[in-house]
């Protein structure tokens, strides 16, 4: 009886083994789910932390008025560049991709990064002023109007000729993310062997697939150990969306 009731035990033990593991080789050999990361990406990378700082950086050479980071991160809205990175799988966890700043997105970018500058430049004027005593108009418009006058241009173009860059470059942003090439994903390691717009380079990252979103954590090593270039100009996590899956 004993014998009986544990043959049974081990018939059934033997089959919940055999369930599991039809189960996994399912999902590993035709539900490649999070591990494919085909079809068309999309991310926002965040301008305004450099540009509030680097207005402030201006700002505060104004005689006579202040204005701290929070008051100036206040002026500055949610500045962020779209930069766009396609996969096409070739083989299980590799194949091709290709990735580019978005121009259009970038020159918005840097317009509302000025227009909120020169918003905090106007205010921090009219302070100035009517610590001085000047009784003449006072709201954003008299200000612009005293800006054309004593510059030959508006507060925006003023700024934009004058100040320091709020932003990096478009080209600066190009090198660090333009490019194309072959990459590979694996153990939570993305690799992207860059053969156009960065030739020769290779970037390593730690990755994590949460449905529609892709999560570039952190620098890593590749295979041959060799820690990813340009790490230390992105600022981690890049948040990934998928705006178009690939047809399969």
């Amino acid at each position: 009886m004993k014998r009986a009731i544990k043959n049974t035990i081990c018939t059934l033990l033997f089959l919940i083994l055999c369930s599991f593991t039809a189960l996994f080789a399912y999902l590993y050999f035709f539900q490649p789910g999070e591990r494919n990361l085909s079809g068309e990406w999309t991310a926002e990378l965040d301008m305004s932390g450099r540009a509030a700082v680097t207005a402030l950086d201006w700002l505060q050479d104004i005689e006579g008025v202040s204005i701290s980071l929070e008051e100036m991160e206040s002026y500055m809205p949610d500045l962020t560049v779209q930069v766009n990175l396609g996969f096409q799988e070739t083989a299980r966890s590799e194949g091709t991709f290709h990735s580019g700043i978005l121009p259009e997105s970038y020159e918005a970018c840097s317009q509302a990064a000025y227009e909120a500058f020169a918003l905090a430049f106007r205010s921090l004027v009219a302070e100035r002023l009517r610590m001085a005593g000047y009784t003449g108009g006072m709201d954003g418009e008299s200000i612009e109007a005293l800006v054309d006058e004593t510059f030959g241009m508006s507060t925006v173009a003023y700024l934009t000729t004058c100040c320091p860059a709020l932003l990096p470059s478009l080209e600066e942003l190009q090198a660090q993310y333009d490019g194309s090439g072959t990459y590979t994903a694996l153990e939570g390691v993305l690799t992207r062997q860059f053969e156009a717009g960065g030739p020769g380079a290779v970037r390593a990252e730690r990755y994590i697939r949460k449905g529609p979103n892709l999560i570039l954590s952190g620098e890593a090593e590749d295979a041959s150990g060799t820690v990813s270039l340009d790490s230390a100009e992105t600022h981690y996590p890049v948040i990934y969306t998928l705006s178009q899956a690939e047809n399969r």
